[in-house]
């Protein structure tokens, strides 16, 4: 793969270059030799990261971060508009890049994967990137969370495929042009930026119009994704290819028999041959992720067999099912989980690893959007759980909504007969949980804002 820089992008500097994705295009950015500058709002992991990388990483927001000599400043949705580097660079004439086109930038010249979908983008991608480098090829990738092999979102690799999460939550997705795309599933989610389904359809239909001449489409067996299939059928020069456990399915899911926290996946191929594999984290839904990384990895010409060995040394990604620890017999996990559908799948995934242990649940509501649109199903969903803890709405980029509270969950999830309390001061949670908690439980975090952080607080208060 070409290890050039994009034009205007050897001094970039990064707004909120801590984010998931933007850490990522950074990342990338260093390792091809740029002069890598940015801000975040607070010390992380991954800014010493980036730092250890050569880049130059300032804690807060203010206009002198911005450096005089930055040829472009890059932006996410995220950033408000009245951020003071932003203003700055209006004032220097210095060019604003979103997030999307410069990921796009860098993926140009080569072979590109790109994974998209309402859940489970993270996930395919991680399982890309993992089988690639296992089958040493040197992938670039970039993914919205930090592998568990690697141990980074994004990397530079010198062979010539790319592997990309595409975001569909701001349009970004529609700036690439993959060869390969994957759908795995497409629902109603993201409330500040679609009002409808009918928008959401239009938004992947034009993502999928990107793929050039003779690309792939794969999609999962969701409904969403088939009807979205269906929308984009008119294009004779796109091939489609289907996933799931329906018989007519291009690669048909035969079995997935689960052990404990890993799952064995026989998958029938196009020619009729099968193969089986292990997948390393539980759940049905992890299981057709794996299936659908097989077949994009297929469509761009690797052997099966070979590609489905090489997703067995896929471990896991940050925050999808991760294993914090354990004390006292308990076992403490992190979902990223925040939409009814994933909450749904990820609980069904743990209800069956745990058997007859106990499943409770400390989830913390991501957006008052999503929220106000979602919250009953939330409820519904926590459910499954034998208890729960509710935290308030973590509200990340949006300003509250009246009336629009985590009580609109804990009613629901009381109605729906689900043992649940509500706790507003997130501190005392690991305490509370302490109370609840016996030896042979499993205690699941899950929300996509920072009750991630308490996995290891719990775990310490439950040694104590």
């Amino acid at each position: 793969m070409a290890s050039g820089i994009p034009n205007a992008m050897e001094r970039p500097h990064f707004i909120g270059i801590g984010g998931a994705g933007m850490s990522g295009i950074a990342k990338i950015l260093a390792q091809r030799g740029a002069k890598v500058a940015g801000s975040d709002a607070k010390e992380s992991a991954t800014a010493d990261a980036l730092r250890a990388l050569g880049a130059t990483v300032h804690i807060g927001h203010a206009a002198e971060h911005l450096a005089d000599d930055a040829s472009c400043v890059v932006v996410s949705s995220a950033i408000r508009a009245d951020n003071p580097e932003l203003a700055r660079a209006a004032e220097l004439g210095v060019p604003v890049v979103h997030r999307s086109d410069a990921l796009a930038a860098l993926m140009r010249s080569s072979r590109t994967i790109a994974v998209a979908g309402t859940h489970g983008k993270t996930t395919t991608t991680s399982m890309l990137a993992v089988a690639l480098t296992e089958l040493g090829l040197d992938p670039s990738y970039a993914i919205g969370g930090d592998l568990a092999g690697p141990g980074t979102n994004a990397r530079h690799g010198d062979g010539d495929l790319f592997v990309a999460e595409a975001d569909e939550s701001d349009r970004s997705f529609q700036k690439y042009d993959p060869d390969v795309a994957i759908v795995l599933n497409v629902e109603l989610d993201h409330h500040a930026n679609y009002a409808s389904m009918d928008e959401i359809y239009e938004s992947f239909e034009a993502f999928v119009a990107k793929i050039p001449s003779g690309g792939t489409l794969v999609v999962g067996e969701h409904a969403g994704a088939r009807e979205l299939a269906a929308r984009v059928s008119g294009r004779p020069d796109l091939t489609v290819v289907t996933v799931g456990e329906d018989e007519g399915a291009d690669f048909r899911i035969r079995s997935i028999t689960p052990h404990g926290m890993t799952s064995e996946v026989t998958v029938v191929l196009p020619d009729a041959g099968e193969i089986t594999f292990t997948v390393s984290v539980p759940g049905r839904h992890y299981a057709h992720n794996a299936a659908a990384a097989l077949a994009a990895g297929v469509r761009t010409g690797l052997d099966p067999a070979g590609l489905a060995h090489a997703l067995t040394a896929y471990t896991g990604v940050g925050r999808r099912l991760q294993l914090k620890g354990e004390a006292k017999g308990v076992q403490v996990i992190d979902s990223y989980a925040h939409h009814p559908t994933e909450m749904t799948a990820d609980l069904e995934a743990m209800r069956a690893a745990a058997g007859d242990r106990r499943l409770l649940v400390v989830f913390q509501p991501h957006l008052f959007s999503r929220t106000q649109e979602l919250g009953t199903e939330m409820g519904r969903a926590l459910a499954l759980a034998d208890a729960s803890v509710v935290l308030d709405i973590y509200p990340a980029r949006e300003d509250p909504i009246p009336g629009v509270t985590s009580a609109m969950i804990t009613d629901a999830a009381e109605a729906a007969g689900a043992r649940v309390t509500a706790v507003h001061d997130k501190a005392s949670v690991p305490d509370v949980v302490a109370g609840m908690a016996a030896p042979g439980d499993l205690v699941l975090t899950m929300g996509a804002g920072d009750v991630t952080d308490l996995g290891p607080r719990i775990l310490a208060r439950l040694s104590d």
